[in-house]
C-alpha cells in the first residue's frame, strides 16, 4: 500500500501519493568506467556551537561510509561541507584526518580540499597565499587523501592579473607529491571567486587555465569544473592534455556529461551525488555494462531534483543535501553548522521532498513522511 502525505502548496494543501520504494542494492565495488566522487556535507551537533566541536562526528562519518557502500568516492572538506560557510580550517583539518582514516580502513577512495582559508586576514602578498596552500596540500597528503587544489578567495582578492595566479599555482603544484585535482569553482557557487584566473571573460579565463594545466600535466590527475555550462565543459574536455581527466562539477547536466559522446565522457565530483547515491551507483554500473537505456532510466529522473537543489542562490544547495540525508534516515536531525539549514525556506524543502520521491531516492517512504510531517508541524503548517 502506497504512503500518502498532505503537503502545502500555493493553492492550499494537497495529498501527495508517494511512489513505491525503489530497491537499490549495494554493488560489489566501485564503477569501472568512471571515477565518481560524492562531495559530502557535515552533520552538526545541535547541542554545541564551538567550531570543530560542533561537528557530530559519528553521524558525519557514518554518512561517508554510506556513500562508500555504494561504490562512490568521497570528496571531503569542500564547499558541500560548508568550507568557507561555517567550516573553518581547524575543523576541516580534523575532518580530513578522520575521514581519510575511515577510507583507509575500508580501502575506499577519498579526495580532500586544500585551500587557503587559514588566512583569517587578507594576505600581505602572494607568498602568503603560496605558504597557506602548501600547508594544506601537505596536510591532505599526510592524511593519504588525494589533493583537490581549491580556488582561493584570498588569492582572488589579492591577484591583479593572470600572472599572479600563475605565480601561486606554479609554486603550489611544484609541492605535489601525487597527481592532484584542480578545482575551478564558478561565482554561482561562491561570488567571491568572480573573475578567477584574472580574466574578465570565460574564454580568457579558459586560456589561462588550459595553459596552466598543460604546463603541469605531469602532476595533474584531473580538473574539476563547476560552471554549470555543459558546452564549455565539453570543449574543455577535448582540449585537455592526454591523461588528464575532467571531473564534472555540473549539477545540472551531469547525466549527459558523464555518459559522454564520441569524444569521451567526464568523470564526476559532484555535490548532488551525495543526495542520489544509490541511483547514481546503479546508473554508473549500467554504464559499465553498456546499458545506456538503463543509465538514462535511472539518472534522468534525478535531474529535476538536482536543478531544484542547486537553484539560485546556488551556494545554498548544501541545505538541500542535508535535508535529504535527514529525510532518508541517514542523520538524526536536520542540523548544519551555523544553522545553515535555515538557508532554504519551507516551500523549497517541500518541493525537494516531491522531487526526491519522483526520483525514487526516498529509500524508506514511511521515515520520510514521518520526518516531513514533523517539519511541517514545527513550521505551524495546518495539515
Amino acid at each position: 500500500m502506497s504512503t500518502v502525505i498532505r503537503l502545502p502548496g500555493p493553492d492550499g494543501p494537497r495529498e501527495h501519493l508517494l511512489r513505491e520504494p525503489v530497491s537499490w542494492p549495494q554493488p560489489d565495488g566501485p564503477p569501472r568506467s568512471r571515477i565518481a566522487f560524492a562531495a559530502a556535507h557535515v552533520v552538526a551537533d545541535p547541542l554545541r556551537d564551538d567550531g570543530c566541536a560542533s561537528i557530530d562526528w559519528d553521524n558525519t562519518l557514518a554518512f561517508r561510509r554510506y556513500l562508500w557502500s555504494y561504490g562512490l568516492g568521497v570528496a571531503e572538506a569542500m564547499d558541500t561541507a560548508q568550507r568557507g560557510m561555517g567550516l573553518d580550517w581547524t575543523a576541516a583539518r580534523e575532518l580530513i584526518r578522520r575521514s581519510a582514516a575511515e577510507a583507509a580502513a575500508l580501502d575506499a577512495r577519498i579526495a580532500a580540499g586544500a585551500g587557503t582559508d587559514q588566512l583569517v586576514a587578507d594576505p600581505a602578498n602572494l607568498d602568503d597565499v603560496v605558504r597557506a596552500y602548501v600547508e594544506q596540500v601537505e596536510c591532505v597528503q599526510d592524511a593519504r587523501a588525494q589533493v583537490v587544489v581549491m580556488a582561493s578567495r584570498q588569492l582572488a582578492r589579492l591577484a591583479t592579473s593572470p600572472a599572479d595566479y600563475r605565480y601561486v599555482y606554479d609554486r603550489v603544484l611544484a609541492q605535489a607529491s601525487e597527481p592532484v585535482v584542480l578545482h575551478w569553482l564558478g561565482p554561482m557557487f561562491d561570488p567571491a571567486l568572480t573573475g578567477y584566473w584574472g580574466a574578465s571573460t570565460l574564454n580568457a579565463a579558459n586560456e589561462v587555465f588550459l595553459e596552466l594545466v598543460h604546463d603541469h600535466a605531469r602532476v595533474i590527475d584531473g580538473v574539476k569544473v563547476s560552471l554549470l555550462d555543459a558546452e564549455h565543459e565539453r570543449a574543455l574536455r577535448s582540449a585537455l592534455p592526454e591523461g588528464v581527466r575532467i571531473y564534472t562539477g555540473d549539477d545540472f547536466h551531469y547525466p549527459e556529461l558523464i555518459k559522454g559522446d564520441d569524444t569521451g565522457g567526464s568523470d564526476a565530483l559532484l555535490g548532488v551525488l551525495a543526495a542520489i547515491a544509490p541511483a547514481a551507483s546503479r546508473a554508473l554500473h549500467a554504464l559499465d555494462d553498456g546499458d545506456l537505456a538503463g543509465y538514462d532510466e535511472v539518472l534522468g529522473p534525478t535531474v529535476p531534483l538536482a536543478r531544484h537543489l542547486f537553484s539560485e542562490p546556488t551556494y545554498n544547495y548544501k541545505a538541500g543535501i542535508a535535508f535529504l540525508a535527514w529525510l532518508s534516515g541517514l542523520q538524526p536531525g536536520f542540523t548544519m553548522i551555523g544553522g545553515l539549514q535555515g538557508a532554504r525556506g519551507l516551500p523549497h524543502l517541500v518541493e525537494a521532498f516531491r522531487l526526491a520521491d519522483a526520483a525514487g531516492v526516498l529509500v524508506d517512504p514511511d521515515v520520510a513522511v514521518y520526518r516531513m510531517n514533523a517539519l511541517l508541524d514545527v513550521h505551524g503548517v495546518n495539515r
